[in-house]
Parts: C-alpha cells; structure tokens; sequence
C-alpha cells in the first residue's frame, strides 16, 4: 500500500496507546481545542477532551509526538499518499527496488541504506535518494574490504518508516513474505524502473547465454510473488527455482541491455 499518515503512525512505537495513531488524533484534538479556547490551561483541556492533564500539558507547550513530527516531514516531502503516476510515487517505488534488492532498513532506527554492487554505482544510488528529495551520505568508499554503503543524511528515519509502510522489511529481509503489493499498484514505468533496478542489483549473468538468475534467501511466497511480477512486466517467461528466480533470455531481452 502507499504510505498514509495512519500507516506511518503505526511505525512508531507507544506505551501510552495500543493504536499510535489514536495518539497522533488525540494531539490535533488538543491543538483544535486550544485554538478556539486559547484561554484554557491543561486541567479544563484535559477535562474536555477526556485526557490526561499531564498529557495534554506538553502539547500545549510546543510539545510534539514523534509520530506527528514524522508525518509533518513525509507531507513536507510529498511521501504520503502520493498520485500513483506522480513522479514521487515512482521514486519512492524506485527507491524500494533499491532497499529490497541491494539494502535495508535498520529495525531499530528506521534509517534506510543501500550497498553499491552488481550494475549499480554510488550515482545511481545517489540519483535514487534525490528523486524523493533527500541528500546522502557515502560510507567506505576507499574501504576495498568493506561494501560502499549510501543513507541518507537527514529525514532517513522518516523516509524509511514510509519505505516500510510500502513494504520493505525493519531488519532482517530473509523473514519477509510478501512482495509487496504496492510496486503492483505503480504505473507502467515504474514497475518497468522497479524491475530494471531489482535485477541491476541481484542478477547472476552468464557469458554464453542471455539468461539473468536473481538469487534470493527469501520465503517461498516472496519468490512467487517476485516471479509473478517480473514475468508482467517482460511478458515472457520467469521461472522459479531452489531459492532463486531466473529471467529467461525472451524476457530478460525485453527491458535489459544487450
């Protein structure tokens, strides 16, 4: 699905709310009701609203959930609920090819990384974050024994929740299960951008033979689901394997460099 503010809510982690996004509700109630009773200190607040007085006290002073804080920087940045053929919505769809492929999301931070390999360099990785609007950081580029890493250099937490929302995995990939739906929701060139950029990332080329093979450790229905979508877009045959999924030379011919 597309990253919707309740989604991106639901990211963030709450003692006081078993639903997150009930918290980032109950915050615009207090600021509703203080604009139009401007008067009123965090007891009455509190008492009208049903909350707790000691609650309601931080927002009234400036005081904001981080929830909210992350949803003001998504909006600001065009990440939530974007038009499916707008050129955010397949950035943010690139940039989870990206993730998926060549990446991840720490599950403690949030913050998205990619790792530069296969037919993908630090521009193009580069070029990726920047179509969503964020600046990035390069982490062990003259480290010969060390993977190139690319994140963000602010907003990462925010922009990787949204990335998560969409469905990307928090930590470890291997346990993810599902392809996620929304690359199937894109628009015809980013699904076309998404599959281009996967396979840049993964794929196994042999030298006598046009067949790609994208070797995966990854749950059986996510192989599927990949298989699935590779085989839409190329319109020929995708065929799945023992932990891998392989790009006939028809398909493959389709939509990668000769």
């Amino acid at each position: 699905m597309k990253p919707t503010a309740p989604a991106l809510a639901r990211t963030y982690s709450d003692r006081e709310y078993p639903d997150p996004w009930e918290k980032v509700l109950d915050y615009r109630r207090v600021q509703e009701y203080a604009a139009e009773h401007p008067n009123h200190g965090r007891t009455r607040v509190g008492k009208a609203l049903d909350l707790p007085p000691s609650r309601v006290r931080g927002w009234l002073k400036d005081g904001m959930p981080d929830s909210v804080r992350g949803i003001h920087t998504a909006i600001d940045h065009g990440w939530l609920d974007p038009d499916p053929e707008s050129e955010t919505a397949a950035a943010l769809v690139d940039l989870l090819a990206h993730v998926l492929a060549g990446g991840s999301i720490k599950n403690q931070t949030y913050v998205p990384s990619v790792t530069v390999g296969g037919r993908i360099g630090i521009d193009d990785i580069q070029t990726a974050f920047s179509r969503v609007g964020v600046e990035t950081v390069v982490r062990r580029a003259d480290d010969d024994s060390r993977a190139t890493e690319i994140l963000p250099e602010s907003n990462g937490s925010v922009l990787g929740r949204c990335l998560v929302t969409m469905g990307a995995p928090a930590g470890e990939k291997v346990g993810l299960d599902a392809f996620p739906s929304v690359v199937w929701e894109a628009s015809e060139s980013a699904r076309v951008a998404f599959a281009r950029t996967y396979i840049d990332h993964r794929a196994t080329e042999f030298s006598d033979k046009r067949t790609i093979v994208l070797r995966e450790e990854r749950p059986p229905a996510y192989l599927e689901g990949l298989r699935d979508f590779l085989a839409d877009v190329t319109g020929g045959p995708v065929t799945l394997g023992d932990r891998s999924v392989t790009v006939s030379a028809d398909a493959a011919r389709k939509f990668c460099p000769a």
